[in-house]
């Protein structure tokens, strides 16, 4: 009887394990099917995906990468499979995107920053949505006119800038989802974020237009807070721009000789806006720039964002989260317009970091909390939306002779270096694209080349 019964056992552990192979063989089978069409699916729909930077040219000229309006399967790049994710969560990232348009879609599971050991490069990373075609340009000055071959390559005009409820979908929520914040959406549930992305209006108008006189050029400051303005005498000089961009603590009130009065728009997190008010109010900072008609701009840089803009938009208190019963509308010093709100998108937001400051920081174990600066997101908005660009309060070659902040009148302090930002990368990029005569560089010390300069006769 004992013989018997264990002979059942072994055929019925035979036929479970038949079972099993025979299952694991088809999810096989169904993996290396779904990689075969969409690589056919690819090269049909016509991405062009190119990997130029700033910082290297890479052989000729290539084509600037499609309109990303369709669904594409996230297909592992090769440098991506060497990190730290488990081989169930590679088949069903695989697995979770249909391949063909007009199939339902549903949300991929969700990706965790934990899962990789490094920044995951996907095989769509520098592929991007793009807008129509950007304003007529008719400035001869403009920086779109640049002969640097490097910056050419990598330079979008038409870039996506802006987020709203018209341009997202669950096709683009299953892409954006392989992004870490602020460049997508990477460990967070569609119904959490979409609460909030599908309040966003479409922006009316673009973010500026040239002045009448003007000659059809935006002419455009960008104003950091590095000590360098300090005792700089720069204030009439940045007021006689067209246009001022601003961001985060921008103490204004008492520095108007060195950093003018201006603000047509101001550049924030909901992170900036609210502990400006806390950390600087020893400064004299009140509230953030409210000129009037100035434009708002918030980088969604985490879920904290998405709150408060569901709040915002609503006219309503926070309803859950870091910000919970706080009234966004009131840090806005009565200047909040809904027509003159704007949200960056993920795609500009990669874009920047991807092709001009794209940080050796991103290989290591701290890589999802490394993105550029406010400050450096806000000089590329400007470069995609003006003309001619300045920037006045950026770190310098000499940045060690300056305090952190040009507030900080009565006392030398040293910059401060956090764990999230390459400083140095930014500084260098910024010197970059000065020396290329791209952007001016407001510097203190004047370089030898430029001190040689033949000036005419």
């Amino acid at each position: 009887m004992a013989v018997q019964t264990s002979k059942s056992c072994l055929l019925l552990c035979i036929i479970l394990v038949s079972i099993a192979l025979l299952i694991l063989s088809s999810q096989f089978l169904s993996i290396t099917i779904s990689q075969k069409n969409f690589s056919t699916t690819r090269k049909q729909r016509g991405a062009v995906k190119n990997d130029s930077t700033f910082w290297e040219e890479k052989g000729n000229v290539t084509l600037p990468p499609a309109l990303f309006n369709t669904t594409y399967t996230a297909k592992i790049a090769e440098s991506t499979k060497t990190n730290l994710v488990t081989k169930l969560k590679v088949d069903q990232i695989k697995t979770s995107m249909p391949l063909n348009e007009g199939e339902a879609e549903t949300a991929m599971p969700v990706l965790y920053k934990k899962s990789f050991s490094r920044s995951p490069q996907w095989d769509f990373e520098d592929v991007y949505n793009l807008d129509s075609s950007p304003r007529p340009m008719t400035c001869a000055q403009s920086l779109r006119n640049s002969k640097d071959e490097s910056f050419r390559k990598a330079f979008l005009p038409n870039i996506r800038l802006y987020l709203h409820k018209d341009n997202i979908n669950m096709s683009e929520w299953n892409r954006l989802s392989h992004f870490n914040n602020p460049f997508g959406f990477m460990e967070y549930t569609y119904d959490d974020v979409m609460a909030s992305v599908k309040l966003i209006p479409k922006p009316e108008e673009p973010l500026l237009l040239p002045k009448p006189g003007s000659g059809g050029c935006v002419r455009c400051a960008v104003v950091g807070t590095a000590g360098i303005l300090n005792g700089s005498r720069m204030g009439k000089e940045i007021d006689s721009h067209d246009y001022v961009f601003r961001m985060n603590g921008a103490v204004i009130n008492g520095y108007e000789e060195d950093v003018g009065n201006k603000t047509s728009v101001y550049v924030h997190t909901a992170h900036s806006i609210t502990s400006s008010l806390y950390f600087f109010k020893k400064y004299g900072y009140k509230s953030v720039p409210n000129d009037e008609g100035i434009k708002y701009v918030l980088i969604p840089e985490g879920m904290r964002d998405f709150n408060w803009l569901k709040g915002l938009l609503r006219g309503e208190r926070i309803s859950s989260g870091a910000y919970l019963n706080q009234r966004p509308r009131t840090y806005y010093a009565g200047q909040y317009n809904e027509t003159r709100f704007y949200v960056l998108h993920q795609d500009f937001l990669r874009y920047v970091k991807n092709r001009f400051l794209k940080s050796e920081y991103l290989k290591s174990s701290h890589w999802a909390i490394v993105r550029p600066t406010n400050g450096a997101f806000t000089v590329f908005l400007a470069l995609h939306t003006c003309d001619t660009v300045t920037a006045y309060g950026f770190m310098t070659e000499d940045y060690k002779k300056y305090s952190n902040y040009y507030f900080e009148r009565n006392l030398k302090t040293n910059v401060v270096f956090y764990a999230n930002h390459d400083y140095i990368l930014e500084m260098k990029t910024w010197k970059k694209l000065h020396d290329s005569k791209i952007l001016k560089l407001y510097q203190r010390t004047i370089s030898n080349a430029e001190k040689e300069t033949p000036k005419p006769h």
